[in-house]
């Protein structure tokens, strides 16, 4: 299960008129922890400044992000359902979180709908809320992938080195 955090940033940026304006944005990222979530912002955020900072990284709970190809607003839905505890047999209510983009409420909607069609238990869609987010960034396995140093070769490689060179 992913761990969301938002991150939000601050840098400042020449207008039309030549003064300077401090811009924030706010991202979510998916990592580890927050100092995983603070790296990933640096290394994801292309402001155009020459300089920004991080301003604070704050955990975000969500059940599930839809993410589609278009929709330019994040929204944050509140879904309630019901269970039945199997101990006392009493129901009790179930409060999540979902993530959605979109172009406006309706299609977020829509949207939730469309992709909790499956769903088998009812549920009710009770709030929706246009978020501040401007991008989302996922984990990706290619992320992982690091380059090997000029200087290191893999172990494999050394090890058959070394079972060559020792005479029989």
């Amino acid at each position: 299960m992913a761990s969301w955090y938002l991150g939000k940033i601050r840098y400042q940026k020449e207008d039309e008129a030549g003064s300077l304006k401090t811009i924030n944005e706010v991202y979510l990222v998916d990592a580890v922890s927050y100092t995983e979530s603070e790296a990933r912002l640096y290394k994801q955020i292309v402001t155009g400044a020459s300089e920004f900072s991080v301003m604070s990284i704050s955990r975000m709970r969500l059940a599930d992000l839809f993410a589609f190809e278009e929709g330019e607003q994040w929204f944050k839905a509140k879904v309630i359902y019901f269970s039945v505890d199997e101990k006392s047999g009493k129901e009790k209510k179930i409060v999540n979180y979902m993530l959605v983009n979109a172009d406006g409420i309706q299609q977020a909607l829509d949207r939730i709908n469309e992709s909790m069609r499956n769903f088998l238990i009812p549920y009710e869609t009770t709030d929706i809320v246009l978020t501040p987010i401007l991008d989302v960034f996922p984990y990706t396995a290619e992320e992982d992938e690091q380059e090997i140093p000029a200087n290191m070769r893999p172990l494999s490689e050394v090890k058959a080195e070394r079972a060559e060179a020792i005479p029989e």
